[in-house]
């Protein structure tokens, strides 16, 4: 109806809590939004460098504080005289391994206990389906086998 249009071609929208001065002031302002995100960009890398920095030079810190505790652990246990050393720890094995071989050795079964053995097995070879004839011989192994057990409790005890 009139020659001129109700409203205005630009609408500007100042959402709650933004002044109409800062929305002006964003509006004239040059710069463009590719120049606010670079410069945003530019800000935030300044920011990660900044902390990158900061957290090398912790690390870098700790490395040597533990470095420091390592080598003064090292200079500890070089100066420690407590410890055996190799020669030390070396002939204690050979003694070890001298006394091992001792008790490994085999001792010569006395004539009595072998001969009852030759008795037991020469029986159960003659007797080999009726072995329970074999108890006489069997008996008479024990016995001895007890003669030479007595013999060896009495040697370590006394």
């Amino acid at each position: 109806m009139g020659s001129s249009a109700s409203k205005p071609d630009t609408q500007v929208w100042t959402g709650a809590g933004v002044s109409h001065d800062l929305s002006q002031n964003l509006q004239s302002n040059p710069q463009d939004n590719v120049a606010r995100q670079q410069a945003l960009e530019l800000e935030v890398q300044r920011r990660v460098a900044a902390e990158l920095k900061r957290l090398q030079a912790e690390e870098a810190e700790s490395f040597q504080e533990k470095q420091a505790k390592l080598s003064a652990a090292a200079a500890e246990q070089a100066n420690d005289d407590n410890k055996p050393s190799r020669q030390t720890v070396s002939k204690e094995i050979e003694t070890l391994r001298a006394k091992l071989d001792e008790r490994r050795k085999v001792r010569t079964i006395p004539d009595s206990v072998e001969a009852a053995r030759s008795e037991v097995v020469r029986c159960l070879r003659e007797n080999d389906r009726r072995p329970l004839d074999c108890w006489k011989e069997v008996e008479a192994f024990k016995e001895e086998v007890r003669k030479l057990e007595k013999g060896w409790v009495d040697k370590v005890v006394s």
